[in-house]
């Protein structure tokens, strides 16, 4: 059998951000959707999960039109089964992953990010699977005392330390 792979680009403004993971079951979409709307009241998200058996559909949910169609379009570009796609504007992943991890039909998390995201998808007779990503740029250094406090600095006026 051969396998045969790609690499997906998700498609998407600079400042949303995502969840890439995988699930499994029909009631995944409505399930995340209720746990992102009771983890943080007026969440603008959209969401989208590719259905593996039965009619094998993109299902989708959401708050926000065009993050709904973000997820849409770039869930069925990657079409890898039971996988699924959240975008998120107006809040970080750091708020929702816990909700979202506690989703029974949630098997993992590929990565939850605002960088650009490269997903690595194999292809057999079968179908596709996500074989891992590649989230953001390579390392330019190491930080020094001034990016610790830059670093310090941005986790406070983000609200995250004291």
């Amino acid at each position: 059998m051969a396998v045969n792979f790609t690499s997906v680009t998700i498609q998407k403004p600079d400042s949303v951000n995502l969840i890439l993971g995988q699930a499994h079951f029909i009631k995944t979409v409505e399930d995340l959707h209720e746990a992102l709307v009771t983890a943080v009241p007026g969440i603008a998200f959209g969401l989208a999960f590719c259905e593996s058996s039965g009619p094998c559909l993109i299902r989708w949910s959401g708050t926000d039109q065009e993050l709904m169609e973000l997820a849409r379009s770039n869930a069925q570009a990657i079409g890898a089964g039971h996988s699924f796609l959240i975008f998120l504007r107006n809040c970080f992943p750091i708020n929702v992953l816990g909700a979202v991890r506690q989703v029974p039909e949630v098997c993992g998390i590929y990565c939850a990010t605002a960088n650009p995201v490269e997903v690595i998808v194999a292809e057999t007779s079968h179908g596709r699977g996500i074989m891992g990503v590649v989230d953001g740029l390579l390392p330019k250094g190491i930080e020094q005392e001034s990016e610790i406090a830059e670093r310090k600095a941005l986790l406070r006026r983000f609200g995250y330390k004291l």
